[in-house]
C-alpha cells in the first residue's frame, strides 16, 4: 500500500481510459485546479449519489476554474453504463489494476462487517495547476462531501 499524498507532494502521473474507451492523462490538466476523486464501484448508492453531486456542482466548480476526474476500478464499459444512466458530465477513468489508487494512497485495508480486505478508499485529491497536491482527503463519505469539498475549498463564501 502506497502512502498517502499530503499537501505540496507532486501527484503521480496517470494515463487511463475513460468511458469512452479514450486515454485521458492527468498531464493533459495542467494548468487548471483539477479534483480527482476515487469511488469503490459504478452504479452503487453511495457512488451514484457522490457521482450526481460533482455532477450538480461541475459548473460551479468549473467556474471557480476547477475541472473533476473520477477514478474507479471498474470496467469501461461499467463506466460507460454509469454515466449514460446518472447524465454524468466529467470524465470517468477505469483502473482496472488499481495502479492508480495505490499510487495515490487511495487502495488499501478496508473494514466491512467483520472482514478485513483489500479495496478502494473512497478519497479525494485536489491538485493546483502544476500538478502539486493541495489537498489529500481519505475515507471521506460519499453523502455531503462534495458540499465539504466546497467549504474546505472555500468555494461557498460570498
Amino acid at each position: 500500500m502506497a502512502e498517502r499524498l499530503i499537501p505540496g507532494d507532486v501527484a503521480p502521473d496517470f494515463t487511463l481510459r475513460n468511458h469512452e474507451g479514450s486515454d485521458v492523462s492527468l498531464s493533459g490538466f495542467r494548468g487548471r485546479n483539477t479534483i480527482v476523486y476515487f469511488y469503490p464501484a459504478a452504479s452503487t448508492p453511495g457512488c451514484t449519489k457522490e457521482a450526481c453531486d460533482f455532477r450538480d456542482s461541475l459548473a460551479s466548480l468549473q467556474g471557480a476554474g476547477y475541472e473533476v476526474v473520477g477514478i474507479s476500478p471498474d470496467s469501461v464499459e461499467a463506466l460507460a453504463k454509469f454515466v449514460d444512466k446518472e447524465e454524468l458530465t466529467f470524465p470517468l477513468l477505469s483502473d482496472q489494476d488499481h495502479a492508480v489508487a495505490e499510487a495515490y494512497g487511495a487502495w488499501g485495508e478496508k473494514k466491512n462487517y467483520g472482514r478485513t480486505y483489500m479495496g478502494l478508499i473512497r478519497s479525494t485529491v485536489v491538485l493546483d495547476a502544476d500538478g502539486k497536491v493541495a489537498l489529500a482527503q481519505y475515507n471521506v463519505r460519499a453523502t455531503g462531501h462534495v458540499a465539504k469539498l466546497r467549504r474546505d475549498l472555500n468555494l461557498d463564501v460570498d
